[in-house]
């Protein structure tokens, strides 16, 4: 049987293999996007992951925290993967899921493109840009 772990192991690799993106893919685009930090610092798919750094993952409106406690390299069931993945994330991260913060602007079917009066009014409704990462 292969070993479960490897010693020097790519970022995106360990996010897909802890279950924190359905597929490495996934891992490796949000990689690009800078929706992946370590130290505060956004991260290439191909950065080498080490035990006890905090990886963070911006999944608006949260940001979630997650301590590397191993190097896991094959994707396993999850009474394996918590061996090897701690959530360190606040409680204040989490409170945010709980507020109903969706904004929804119901336009009538046939009113057309908004005008620019009612975009800017939309706009103001936004939350999203109130937050800073």
């Amino acid at each position: 049987m292969a070993s479960l772990t490897e010693d020097n192991l790519r970022v995106d690799k360990w996010l897909w293999a802890v279950r924190v993106f359905k597929t490495r893919s996934q891992a490796a685009e949000a990689c690009k996007k800078g929706k992946i930090l370590i130290d505060d610092k956004s991260v290439k798919p191909s950065r080498i992951i080490k035990i006890g750094e905090i990886v963070k993952v911006k999944r608006l409106p949260v940001v979630y925290s997650f301590k590397v406690k191993g190097l896991l390299a094959k994707r396993q069931s999850a009474q394996i993967v918590v061996d090897f993945v701690e959530d360190v994330t606040p409680a204040e991260e989490k409170m945010k899921l709980e507020q109903n913060l969706t904004v929804f602007v119901q336009r009538d079917r046939g009113d057309g493109r908004p005008t620019k009066k009612e975009r800017r009014d939309i706009e103001k409704l936004d939350f999203y840009e109130d937050i800073e990462f």
